[in-house]
């Protein structure tokens, strides 16, 4: 059994972020950063606990109340059997009273044989993920538990990879490269890397891997009119920008005007040129741009679920209805948004999913119900089992 020294100040802040996760339904991420900043006495060890044990928590939210019997809201106890299942010693505390740790060990035992339980997922996104993925539902539900690499993009506008790794590694950021991804470094160790000057500098973004894919998959040149229509804060819309070498245009399309601004903080950073963001109030936004644009990227809306290892809370917040609901809204970007793209221009239909029914299923629809007027030039799937996000990209050409 090993030793982990448990600090009262550590200890209530994961349990109060449990709190503002589960009882207020709260992100995961934006609670552990509130939390962060409200101690500038932790150190790097205690934040590092904080973030981790918490995800960890809620990752494995439902294997840890099944087997401590944990009521709904009693994150103490969650707190208790995962210390155990972890193969922690648990500290005689008042508040881990009456949790036996022969009684949890002995219960996961009985019930790690049943895959909604050992995995922890609902019931309901188990029998879709198995419905849609057959066999392969439980290789790549095993790989969305565990942790996410922590990946950076060397922002080509401002540095090469060598060069960044080598001033990373001047402010103790020690990273790996991996062939198949040319602008990413892997941290080897978890950091906050956004108080480094080479982040300060805009000299690299932090983006997973398998999104590092979807920006050169647009087959995109300098000198060319490229529209993101569904922009959000804009990782994949630096990506152009630096393909493109800050020549062309880029215009970068979004629902919601604050992500748009934080957009235009990030481009300024990282010294991007090219770039002007429109907000879409209505179906006059995309008339204005009607075949103007030589590539258009539609990474769109989606259950996120090839992102499950660094968004863990998101399968307790899905539900069928959202699924329903997000297969239609997908269906109308792909109708809609194409209409900016010219004849003979090319057209990118990405999902952070591995589900089907959200990735080539939508494509065939798409194509079915415009024959003639696209083909299929390319798809990609990357799976989560290959050690990144899960994402799926569709290249599409407009051909009338």
């Amino acid at each position: 059994m090993q030793m982990l020294k448990l600090h009262r100040s550590t200890t209530q802040a994961v349990i109060t972020s449990l709190d503002m996760i589960f009882n207020e339904g709260r992100y995961a991420d934006k609670v552990i950063e509130k939390t962060l900043k409200q101690n500038s006495k932790w150190g790097a060890r205690d934040r590092r606990f904080i973030a981790e044990t918490t995800y960890d928590i809620v990752r494995w939210y439902r294997t840890l109340r099944t087997t401590t019997k944990a009521e709904e809201g009693d994150h103490w106890k969650l707190l208790a059997g995962w210390l155990i299942l972890s193969d922690y010693h648990m500290p005689p505390w008042e508040e881990f009273k009456g949790v036996n740790p022969k009684d949890v060990l002995q219960s996961y035992q009985k019930l790690k044989g049943i895959r909604k339980i050992k995995e922890s997922i609902p019931d309901w996104l188990d029998e879709l993920g198995e419905q849609e993925l057959g066999n392969r539902w439980s290789t790549e539900l095993t790989a969305l538990n565990e942790e996410a690499p922590v990946v950076l993009r060397a922002n080509t506008l401002k540095t090469n990879l060598r060069e960044l790794q080598e001033k990373l590694y001047d402010e103790n950021v020690e990273t790996s490269l991996d062939e198949n991804f040319p602008d990413a470094l892997i941290l080897k160790q978890r950091q906050n890397v956004f108080t480094t000057p080479s982040f300060k500098e805009g000299l690299f973004e932090v983006q997973d891997a398998g999104s590092q894919r979807i920006a050169p998959f647009l087959h995109i040149e300098p000198g060319m009119r490229v529209i993101d229509a569904c922009a959000g804060a804009g990782g994949k819309t630096l990506h152009l920008a630096a393909l493109m070498k800050n020549k062309g245009r880029i215009v970068a399309m979004d629902v919601e005007q604050w992500k748009l601004d934080e957009l235009q903080k990030r481009a300024r950073r990282a010294g991007v040129s090219n770039l002007e963001t429109r907000i879409i109030e209505n179906s006059k936004s995309l008339k204005r741009l009607e075949n103007s644009a030589d590539r258009v990227l539609l990474d769109v809306p989606c259950s996120g679920l090839g992102v499950l290892k660094r968004n863990p809370d998101a399968k307790w917040k899905l539900s069928p209805e959202f699924i329903t609901n997000v297969l239609k809204l997908q269906e109308n970007i792909l109708a809609d948004y194409g209409t900016m793209l010219k004849v003979g221009g090319e057209m990118v239909y990405s999902t952070c999913s591995i589900l089907p029914s959200e990735n080539q299923q939508q494509v065939e629809k798409f194509l079915k119900a415009n024959a003639g007027k696209y083909t299929l030039q390319e798809e990609e799937h990357h799976w989560p089992s290959e050690g990144f996000d899960g994402f799926y990209m569709a290249r599409l050409k407009k051909e009338s």
